[in-house]
C-alpha cells in the first residue's frame, strides 16, 4: 500500500484556509491548474511509497515510538509561495523546529523498518500543497495573494500514517483519497 507520514491541520484551520484558497481561483487561469482539494490538505512528514504489507507493523511501531518521544506544538498556517512553476503551497509558522524533528524520526522509522526510501528531508521546508500545474505556471500572483493570509494557532497533538489512494477512473481532475490508517497521540514518552 502507498503510504506516508503526516501531520492534519483541524477543520477550522483548513476552513479559514478554503476562503483564503476560495479567492485565489478567481484569478485568471485558476481553472487551469489542478486544485488539491480540501480533505487532501495535510503536511506530509515523510514519504515512503508502496510499502509490503509485511513492513507496516515495524513502521507502524517505530511511528509509534517517534510520535511518544516527541512532545505537542503549536503550528499555524502562514504566508505561501511557489516551487518553481508547478507547485503552490501555504506554510506554516510555530514550533517548526519540533515538526522537522518530528519529520526525521518519521523518516528514519521508514529507513529502520525497512522501507525503500528515496529522497531524504535535508533542509525539510514544511508546507501544504494548494495547487499544481502540468507545465510551468505563473503562480507569483498567487504566491502574493498568500503572503499576508495568517491561520489561528493550533496544538498538534498526533501523528498519522496516511494511505494514499491514487484515482484510478481515468477521469480527468480526480484527486487521490487519502485515508488515516493509523494515529498516534504524541508525548508520553522519551
Amino acid at each position: 500500500m502507498r503510504l506516508f507520514a503526516a501531520v492534519l491541520p483541524p477543520e477550522d484551520a483548513t476552513a479559514e484556509l478554503a476562503s483564503a484558497v476560495a479567492e485565489l481561483k478567481k484569478l485568471p487561469d485558476a481553472h487551469g491548474l489542478r486544485w488539491t482539494g480540501r480533505p487532501g490538505w495535510h503536511f506530509t512528514l515523510a514519504f515512503y511509497g508502496e510499502v509490503a504489507d509485511e513492513l507496516v507493523p515495524e513502521l507502524s511501531a517505530r511511528l509509534e515510538r517517534a510520535a511518544r518521544r516527541t512532545d505537542p506544538f503549536e503550528l499555524a498556517l502562514r504566508g505561501g509561495g511557489r516551487f518553481g512553476g508547478r507547485v503552490l503551497w501555504v506554510g506554516t509558522t510555530g514550533d517548526v523546529g519540533t515538526m522537522r524533528r518530528l519529520a526525521e524520526r518519521a523518516e528514519a522509522a521508514g529507513r529502520k523498518a525497512g522501507v525503500p526510501m528515496g529522497e531524504q528531508h535535508h533542509g525539510y521546508h514544511p508546507h501544504l500543497t494548494l495547487a499544481r500545474s502540468r507545465g510551468s505556471a505563473d503562480f507569483a500572483p498567487y504566491a502574493a495573494l498568500l503572503h499576508d493570509f495568517a491561520g489561528r494557532t493550533w496544538t498538534v497533538g498526533d501523528l498519522r500514517l496516511v494511505r494514499s489512494n491514487l484515482p484510478g477512473s481515468g477521469v480527468p481532475g480526480e484527486q487521490p483519497r487519502y485515508e488515516t490508517f493509523a494515529r498516534w497521540a504524541l508525548g508520553s514518552g522519551a
